[in-house]
């Protein structure tokens, strides 16, 4: 039944944003785009759209990225508050390979044991399938609970780990992430 809900939401959704864009142009578009994903509305009801940014590796685009954030903010202390991304994939790509490079990029936050490493990589193979275009990862940061993340919609494994979701958040919101234009573009409107 929830499932049957969270694909007629989205249809309804994707329609709406067509119609819109189709009667008020690509303006109206940007505008309706940066509503709060359904999956984490009810954990983040107040949240701020704080920017969005199209990932490109090497002349491909992998992936446009969304960030919500939660009142009060501050982008030099991100860990501390609550936030939403949500990575809207442009190609296909293996939950390992996701992983995989996120641990490399998790590594520049800051120094990871090997035991965090294993166990890191081991959470997110479970919690990451493989993505195809089209395919939405949407990732939920608690302070003091750690990260949940939905894939289409659908609850995948969480990681209540919070330095796992420090350090994974921190590809994308920390001062030393691989991606500092991505960075800025994602905290457009938050405090820095």
């Amino acid at each position: 039944m929830t499932q049957t809900r969270n694909l007629r939401r989205d249809f309804l959704s994707r329609t709406a944003i067509g119609l819109v864009a189709a009667y008020w142009g690509e303006q109206a578009l940007a505008q309706v785009a940066t509503a709060l994903p359904g999956e984490v509305a009810s954990e983040l009801p107040a949240a701020l759209f704080s920017g969005a940014a199209r990932l490109r590796f090497f002349g491909f685009d992998v992936y446009d990225s969304k960030l919500w954030v939660g009142s009060g903010f501050k982008a030099s202390d991100y860990a501390r508050y609550p936030l939403a991304l949500e990575l809207s994939y442009l190609r296909s790509l293996s939950g390992t390979a996701i992983a995989e490079r996120s641990i490399k990029e998790m590594r520049r936050v800051g120094p990871i044991s090997a035991e965090q490493e294993a166990r890191w990589l081991k959470a997110m193979q479970e919690a990451f399938p493989d993505v195809k275009a089209g395919d939405r990862i949407v990732g939920l940061h608690t302070p003091g609970t750690g990260a949940r993340f939905w894939y289409n919609g659908q609850s995948r494994p969480a990681v209540p780990d919070t330095e796992f979701s420090r350090y994974f958040f921190g590809i994308w919101l920390h001062d030393n992430t691989s991606e500092p234009k991505l960075r800025t573009s994602l905290l457009e409107h938050a405090a820095q």
